[in-house]
């Protein structure tokens, strides 16, 4: 028995400062309970009651006579320690702290629900909260509303966890409105002992959740958290994820010194997190209640079985009798990731057999105003049977000859014989009524508008693509740590916590990265040597801590073919450079042998705490700033991962073979980008880092590091 099962289906409940003043929250979640036709015992816990709502009320929680698997505690913080003391004597399994005035006032209160959460893990009780809106299961055999909530949802098989205690009351009449059911609802609060990761396992084991939905304000665990989510999304038994994640647009990037810190906001970790663990991240509750429906139907099989039916590809038919919501369809469609469907010729002959002739035979299907559910089923199974076709959109506008109930009759017999998806677009309230129940009551997703169908589709067929995502045979590096701890710790030791190619460069060695020649002149004369030294051409860089971004100081030359040239640049850069920090210390320019031609890449990482290191990939040099075409991803990545976050940005087939260009050694990147990540992860006083550019040679010849910057801290 999991330990939750006592705080979702409890035998026996007690709330202890149960109210006898209407409009209290003790008052109320003791109603709500009463109201909601709880299937176990009931007991109120008042000293200063007799009773409340007509049940016997008792002194405390230890003189309840029998046993009680869950205490809400309605109480101030003070009190609550005290009675949570008195419920774990007792042996209480699981507690849900509702009142408020803990951690997110200050010390004191955190230091009380410091102690109750010590107390209750040395018991092994479970705890909810504290300032949460309760917990809530209508399935018929527990029927339990120990919120403060006075509407009981209806049961349904999705299950949904919030922070927020305030969004849950109106996600609760939202769900109402639109008919929709639910199988668990729970607010965590403060999360101080239970959180996401585990109401995420408790729900994925649980038979009557078929989907979880979650509104999200911050997360506590990073690599742990998408290590298991990634099992619970994509193992045996999937379970479709979708959250809402608040602050999309108010968090900005860190101000940082990298280009990968100053693109790497807060948002980019939690996109990062959703992407590796198969989440679904939606934009609105309008949306995540249309994607948890999609999730959640269930359709019947001819053999009387029930499963999910998800999309081998994204070509959709469309089948509708009005051409404006069809023409508005095809746009969403292909707005979200979809293609329409081309039918096969033996397709467009079955069309034309049982279509009028002013009907359009090719995608989206159009079978006029007047089509009766014949005409609409007979559509149906011919696009499809189509083998092109992955999955369809049925459309009805209500007109005077239309029957809504029979077409959706005739689309529930065919769905019953494929394994493609089917959603439907029923546009209106009250003439396509029926219609739409007998849909919803036999499993297909039904949508009062195109756009919404279609961006469902879409969301179905991205959850089709991460089932079906591909595994690679992972890399096998062998890197010399040793090395590399020992340049860091040097540097660190000096004072050194900016460092640019000298050091960074020969850290990247270590990882597998190919350098060039590279060497620090102080003087004209000693650079004209050096690059002669290093064979022409060569690049010159200026050297100086506080000079990060060396091109906005005129602090790089490139191409430089002869010695003269070489004194010519050294003393250009050395006075553009005083000239553009008149404070910075100079220590002298790089020579460097000029790369090989190259497509120009970015890597780079930036540090978060409790999330770790974030990957950064995307086009580099100057057109980092300009494009900003990046991904993340959090360490640690292997392969597979890898090649999902360069697919991602929208240059990447840039990388491939076109108009006469060779491939570029994208493996080369991809072996990379792992290295870089085993880099991250063994030296965490790595904090921020570019690799800008990373020259892509072709397809076969590697890849050179030309410019690396890292910003290093010391790790207690």
């Amino acid at each position: 028995m999991d330990k939750l099962d006592a705080i979702f289906s409890p035998k026996s409940v007690a709330v202890v400062g149960a109210s006898t003043t209407p409009g209290k929250v003790g008052h109320d979640i003791f109603a709500n309970i009463l109201k909601g036709n709880f299937k176990g015992i009931l007991y109120p816990v008042n000293p200063g009651a007799k009773s409340v709502l007509s049940v016997r009320a008792y002194e405390t929680i230890k003189h309840i006579p029998d046993p009680v698997d869950l205490a809400i505690i309605i109480l101030p913080p003070k009190l609550a320690l005290k009675t949570i003391e008195e419920a774990v004597e007792k042996g209480v399994k699981g507690i849900v702290i509702v009142s408020a005035g803990f951690r997110e006032v200050g010390k004191e209160g955190r230091e009380i629900e410091d102690k109750i959460i010590d107390m209750c893990r040395e018991a092994g009780v479970r705890v909810i909260g504290p300032n949460c809106l309760g917990v809530i299961n209508p399935l018929a055999g527990v029927s339990l509303n120990a919120s403060f909530s006075n509407r009981m949802p209806k049961p349904g098989n999705i299950s949904f966890i919030s922070q927020s205690g305030a969004l849950c009351t109106a996600v609760l009449d939202f769900a109402a409105d639109r008919d929709f059911g639910f199988s668990k609802f729970i607010s965590i609060g403060n999360k101080a002992d239970v959180d996401e990761l585990d109401l995420l396992r408790y729900f994925h084991q649980d038979t009557d959740t078929e989907v979880i939905i979650i509104y999200l304000e911050e997360l506590r665990r990073g690599p742990e958290f998408i290590k298991e989510v990634k099992q619970i999304t994509s193992g045996d038994r999937p379970t479709p994820i979708l959250v809402i994640k608040s602050g999309r647009t108010s968090a900005g990037a860190m101000a940082a010194a990298s280009h990968t810190g100053s693109l790497a906001g807060s948002e980019a970790v939690y996109d990062s997190i959703f992407e590796q663990a198969g989440i679904i991240r939606v934009d609105s509750i309008n949306d995540l209640f249309d994607f948890a429906s999609t999730f959640a139907y269930k359709n019947e099989s001819m053999l009387g079985k029930f499963r999910r039916k998800v999309p081998d590809g994204n070509r959709v038919a469309i089948v509708t009798n009005a051409g404006g919501p069809g023409i508005v369809a095809t746009d969403m469609t292909i707005s979200s990731g979809l293609t329409l469907a081309e039918f096969k010729e033996e397709t467009i002959e079955a069309l034309a057999s049982h279509l009028p002739a002013a009907a359009n035979l090719h995608n989206p299907v159009d079978v006029i105003g007047d089509a009766s559910h014949d005409r609409y089923e007979n559509a149906l199974a011919a696009v499809i049977r189509d083998e092109g076709v992955d999955g369809a959109l049925v459309i009805l506008t209500p007109q005077s000859m239309t029957n809504a109930l029979g077409t959706a009759e005739a689309v529930v017999k065919i769905a019953r014989r494929t394994h493609k998806p089917i959603m439907c677009c029923f546009m209106g309230i009250i003439d396509v009524s029926a219609g739409v129940k007998h849909l919803q009551e036999n499993g297909i997703p039904v949508f009062r508008f195109p756009e919404n169908a279609a961006r469902a589709f879409g969301t179905l067929y991205k959850y089709s693509q991460w089932l079906n995502r591909q595994f690679l045979a992972p890399f096998d590096f062998h890197h010399d740590v040793d090395t590399a701890k020992q340049i860091i710790a040097d540097c660190i030791k000096q004072g050194k916590t900016q460092i640019g190619e000298l050091d960074g460069l020969n850290i990247l060695k270590c990882y597998g990265f190919n350098t060039l020649p590279t060497e620090l002149s102080t003087t004209r004369d000693e650079a004209a040597e050096t690059a002669k030294k290093i064979g022409f051409p060569v690049v010159m860089k200026i050297v100086s801590p506080q000079i990060l971004h060396k091109s906005d100081a005129g602090g790089v030359k490139i191409g430089l073919q002869n010695p003269d040239d070489v004194r010519t640049g050294f003393d250009s850069i050395v006075q553009g450079a005083k000239q553009y920090s008149a404070d910075a210390e100079i220590q002298g320019v790089l020579i460097q042998k000029m790369a090989s031609p190259g497509r120009e890449v970015i890597l780079g990482s930036n540090r978060y705490p409790i999330f770790g290191p974030l990957i950064m990939f995307g086009f580099g040099g100057i057109f980092v700033e300009v494009f900003k075409d990046v991904s993340f991803r959090l360490a640690p990545i292997g392969r597979n991962e890898v090649r999902r976050m360069m697919k991602k940005i929208k240059g990447y087939k840039l990388l491939k073979a076109f108009r006469g260009k060779p491939e570029s050694d994208i493996e080369t990147i991809e072996k990379l980008l792992v290295c870089l990540s085993d880099m991250v992860i063994n030296h965490p006083e790595i904090k921020e880092l570019d690799i800008n550019p990373l020259l892509v040679h072709d397809k076969g010849r590697g890849a050179t590091a030309a410019d690396c910057r890292m910003i290093l801290e010391a790790v207690e």
